[in-house]
């Protein structure tokens, strides 16, 4: 299938979803996007398996064997990084930079590992057939929460705006380390690479952060010689497109070096803001921006929910799934009570108490596209029948973090500002 029909096929997808949602079912946009797009492609497949049609047959099979991850990872995600991190507010995240540090390194950690104890004696019970490295590998898939989801999602719905930094912050950051661990966890599993985590977790980080910084300096200097507001738009994807391809080539974490970039041009830009006020009166370099995050995150959700067309479902589906919803929720509580106490009460953002912030900060926690890619990417040393259980669970996980969680999370967040104004007035 070409890229430009399956593009078709996506943009259909968004319209018709879109205009939908909005007239009868009001729905927040990006998870009406998943959940339609996942259940109009449950008739399709359906539909498939009854009708014997071929032609039918193959046309939903070309649409679930789409490369996700190459689009992904080798196409969209720095721009969808930058995107979000040049919203970053600088003051908020310097206010919560010791929460955000601990959610997006410590949390990350012990999360993966906790998740992959836990399911672990799932495997052990049931007879999976999973060793202890395996499944910490499947803890490092699912426990980075995702950027594009919090940014395109609960941003949405009516969080505060600290509450909201420290959940994209950590979103933005937590990716890089979610994905060393990985690499690292990979490495032992399949018996190669690096086993010296605190050197690639260096490397990964200060490489990124040099490389991003050194471009986007550079470059930066190049946008302020110009006075033509396309151009601004040009010089903002040459950096974060260089400076990923150049990250990724040496090693480096290509995720942490888009933020950076993506922050790097928001304090930058902020410096000039009168002059380019003066320039781009129209705001287009910033109006881009918004569109191409809004157009990618629409894209990705409705490819998520497309994935189930090319989905094979485990025999061990009626255990995994369960366990999976379960384990993820119990291994992201356990890192954010951790980060909680080394944080201080006092320095918990909002003012709330541990019992709160870990609600929040656990409920809040959704996954998406890039958990998918890192568990794309198992398939090539994995047994066929572990990297099903890899998959399944980590589609288990996205839908139920974006679609229970995500639409809930509001509700959640009042009934603990309620909970937190009576704990305060009882105090007085």
């Amino acid at each position: 299938m070409s890229i430009l029909y399956f593009l078709l096929i996506i943009l259909i997808f968004i319209v018709l979803i879109g205009i939908l949602n909005e007239r009868f079912f009001h729905i927040q946009s990006d998870i009406s996007l998943i959940l339609f797009s996942f259940i109009i492609s449950l008739v399709m497949l359906i539909a498939s398996k009854l009708l014997g049609i071929d032609s039918v047959s193959e046309f939903v099979s070309g649409l679930g064997d789409f490369g996700f991850e190459e689009y992904l990872m080798d196409g969209v995600l720095c721009f969808m990084l930058f995107s979000g991190a040049s919203k970053v507010n600088i003051r908020k995240f310097r206010e919560n930079v010791r929460a955000i540090s601990l959610l997006a390194l410590l949390t990350t950690m012990l999360s993966s590992v906790f998740y992959g104890l836990l399911f672990y004696l799932v495997s052990h019970i049931f007879g999976l057939g999973m060793d202890i490295l395996t499944c910490i590998l499947l803890g490092c898939v699912v426990s980075p929460t995702d950027p594009i989801a919090a940014t395109g999602i609960l941003n949405k719905i009516g969080l505060s705006k600290n509450v909201c930094s420290v959940i994209e912050n950590e979103s933005l950051f937590n990716d890089g380390t979610g994905v060393t661990l990985f690499i690292f966890v990979r490495s032992l599993v399949i018996h190669s690479g690096d086993s010296n985590f605190a050197v690639l977790m260096f490397k990964e980080i200060v490489g990124a952060v040099a490389v991003a910084l050194g471009i986007s300096f550079v470059l930066f200097k190049l946008m302020e010689l110009t006075r033509d507001p396309i151009k601004y738009i040009l010089i903002s994807l040459l950096d974060v497109s260089c400076v990923y391809i150049i990250c990724e080539h040496l090693g480096f974490s290509g995720v942490i070096a888009s933020v950076v970039c993506g922050m790097y041009f928001s304090v930058a830009y902020s410096k000039i803001e009168r002059r380019a006020m003066v320039i781009d009166p129209k705001e287009l370099y910033k109006d881009f921006w918004e569109i191409v995050e809004s157009l990618l995150n629409s894209i990705l959700f409705v490819m998520i929910g497309l994935l189930v067309l090319g989905l094979n479902v485990s025999k061990y589906i009626a255990v995994i799934a369960p366990a999976a919803i379960l384990i993820n929720i119990l291994a992201r509580s356990f890192g954010v009570f951790i980060s909680s106490v080394l944080t201080g009460r006092k320095k918990i953002p909002g003012n709330y108490n541990t019992f709160e912030y870990v609600t929040l900060m656990t409920w809040s926690a959704l996954k998406g596209g890039l958990s998918l890619a890192l568990a794309f990417g198992t398939k090539e040393f994995l047994p066929d029948d572990i990297y099903d259980i890899f998959i399944n669970v980590t589609y288990i996980t996205i839908f139920f973090t974006v679609l229970v969680q995500g639409l809930t999370v509001k509700k959640v967040y009042f009934a603990l500002e309620k909970h937190k104004t009576a704990r305060m007035v009882r105090s007085r």
